[in-house]
């Protein structure tokens, strides 16, 4: 095969994936790792795709590596927000044992919770206050405040994860991607993202589509790792994920 004829072929795979590693193009497109890896490199020299360990995610990818404060992200994609809040609420059952990570879809959905028959864990100050509000028994960790995301954050909150097992967990994400998982901008918060996701049966990332083709700073989650719940038009990339749960 011609060397344009395996670039077209590479952009077609990444049009259609969002995402796409080494092993899968030399499986599909028959080559050598040299040879896809060199490929690659010609492409996204050309800023055609942008080359990452492993493979190439789409040239739209985006990359953010800040936090908005919490009375920014408020304001934005409510009516999506709302849709999604509303669904994830509904998955608590009886006898739940759940944690809730700071962010403002994850505050959105405590609004709709009604099941008090579960018990709440949550890593966010504003969140705790209004579950308990709500009459629900709610434990909040310790650690360290982070004024930005308004989240507990940090080693002694990841020491204080370590003895519970939830049965259902919401997390927000500032990112998803194929190829980089759920991420997010900062280290100590991705840390706590990552040992409650560990120490989870169900999980669920609740983004909406401007989270999607989207890369932060510190991974805390694989792709295939929780459910995504989304509304909207899904990127084509996205559309064959049996773990998209679409509202």
């Amino acid at each position: 095969m011609l060397t344009e004829e395996r670039f077209s072929k590479i952009l077609s795979i990444l049009e259609d994936m969002g995402s796409v590693t080494v092993q899968q193009l030399m499986t599909e497109l028959d080559a050598s790792e040299s040879t896809i890896r060199r490929d690659l490199t010609a492409l996204d020299a050309r800023g055609q795709l942008i080359k990452v360990h492993g493979g190439a995610i789409m040239k739209n990818t985006v990359f953010s590596t800040m936090d908005d404060e919490v009375v920014h992200r408020k304001e934005r994609n409510k009516e999506e927000k709302e849709a999604i809040a509303i669904y994830a609420a509904g998955l608590i059952a009886p006898g739940d044992f759940v944690y809730i990570d700071a962010g403002t879809t994850t505050e959105r959905m405590i609004d709709y919770i009604a099941n008090k028959q579960a018990i709440y864990v949550t890593n966010a100050i504003t969140h705790a206050k209004k579950l308990a509000e709500k009459g629900c028994t709610v434990y909040i960790l310790g650690g360290e405040f982070k004024a930005v995301t308004e989240a507990i954050v940090g080693e002694e909150a990841v020491a204080t994860l370590e003895k519970y097992n939830f049965t259902k967990g919401f997390w927000g994400a500032n990112g998803v991607s194929l190829q980089r998982g759920f991420s997010t901008p900062e280290l100590k918060e991705a840390m706590v993202k990552r040992k409650s996701m560990e120490n989870c049966k169900e999980r669920f990332v609740l983004a909406d589509q401007s989270k999607f083709n989207q890369i932060s700073s510190v991974t805390f989650g694989e792709f295939e790792s929780a459910s995504v719940i989304t509304t909207g038009a899904i990127h084509p990339a996205f559309a064959k994920c049996k773990n998209i749960i679409q509202v």
